[in-house]
């Protein structure tokens, strides 16, 4: 468990206590370490983990983005802010391998470069990705189909110095755009059919690679991976997916595009939900919540994000929320929730838990796919 400040003794005598009622429980107690890193030339990286990249830093500092805050600015649905980046970062380690290139945040498409790109194409803004606007104020007008973008940078090494090695862009597109007919009026959703959503997301693709070539650093053979992300309508209680990706290795050539069956689905389903996928999960949450609620008074409610790649669980964020009211409350409820989340909750996928109360989180849990125990940290 993961400590900030005092709760060393606590967490000895709710261990004894459970020993006592009977039910045995291994706590994960490591510490958190100081990041170790190594230079090269100017620049530090970090040891990576097993699977992890190692990142870069600079004078001290993580090396954030030259656009960052963009894509949590500008997505409509907060659920996808975290799923989009994360979920481009798992895609990318299937093309560079993180056993073999260092990550960095996006350092050549700048703020305004992206801003502008996210806007529509007019005369002022010829790069703008988004259609003109053609005037109209009903589902004839000419919608916003490109949300946010981002970009991922993967470096090797190149003697004392680090070189770009491939880039992977992460394109948001909308299955609905909201807008006003006149400032500060009503909102209106216009939808997006998957089909005009895939075919605007291929034709704009090589406008994309061109001007991240444009960009000073960027060879015109450095592989580019362009991955096209569907948003969730802004009132999803589920996040949206990436459902197609492709390669530039030169110029502005795509490779064959590839399409993935990526779902993700809220647990517990709606009684009207009579699709079969996620049903064995749902059975499974459904009794931890059950679990849970009979353990401790109040519960506001348990609900969870279960991800599927071609039909099968890749892995599960629950979010359990109630009242404390002391920190001994806090640190036997959050025990007693790994316990039960091992027992009923999927075992052979990453699982990640957020304790909170209405205003704050107060505790993160998180397994791994087959590990026997969750990692604990408690928040002050």
């Amino acid at each position: 468990m993961k400590r900030i400040g005092f709760r060393g003794y606590m967490i000895i005598a709710i261990a004894i206590l459970i020993i006592a009622v009977g039910g045995l429980y291994i706590f994960n107690m490591n510490r958190v370490a100081p990041t170790a890193t190594k230079k090269t030339s100017g620049v530090q990286i970090t040891q990576n983990s097993p699977g992890q990249y190692q990142t870069v830093i600079k004078d001290g500092r993580y090396l954030v983005s030259a656009a960052r805050g963009i894509t949590a600015s500008s997505e409509p649905n907060n659920l996808d802010v975290k799923h989009f980046e994360s979920s481009l970062l798992d895609l990318a380690k299937t093309k560079f391998k993180p056993n073999q290139y260092i990550f960095q945040e996006g350092q050549y498409l700048s703020s305004d470069t992206v801003t502008n790109l996210l806007d529509r194409n007019s005369k002022s803004n010829p790069d703008g990705l988004n259609p003109e606007d053609n005037g109209k104020t009903d589902n004839s007008r000419n919608p916003i189909y490109v949300q946010t973008l981002t970009e991922q940078d993967f470096m090797s090494k190149d003697g004392n110095n680090l070189k770009l090695a491939g880039m992977v862009i992460g394109v948001a597109m909308n299955t609905q755009d909201e807008y006003q007919k006149e400032q500060y009026g009503a909102t209106y959703t216009q939808n997006i059919s998957d089909a005009d959503r895939i075919a605007y997301g291929k034709k704009i693709a090589p406008k994309i690679i061109e001007q991240v070539r444009a960009q000073s650093g960027v060879a015109k053979d450095t592989p580019i991976v362009i991955a096209m992300y569907a948003n969730a309508p802004a009132d999803s209680l589920a996040p949206g997916d990436f459902y197609a990706e492709a390669t530039s290795d030169q110029g502005t050539t795509l490779k064959n595009w590839q399409s993935f069956d990526n779902q993700s689905i809220v647990l517990p389903k709606e009684a009207t939900d009579t699709s079969k996928l996620g049903t064995d999960e749902n059975n499974g949450f459904a009794n931890f919540k059950n679990d849970v609620a009979n353990f401790f008074p109040n519960i506001a409610g348990a609900t969870a994000v279960a991800n599927f790649k071609g039909g099968v669980l890749s892995s599960m964020n629950v979010t359990v929320t109630t009242q404390f009211y002391s920190q001994t409350e806090i640190e036997s409820f959050t025990t007693y929730v790994s316990q039960s989340a091992l027992k009923f909750l999927p075992s052979n996928v990453p699982v990640r838990i957020e304790v909170q109360t209405a205003n704050e989180l107060q505790a993160i849990l998180i397994r791994q796919a087959n590990d026997k125990t969750f990692t604990i940290t408690l928040l002050d």
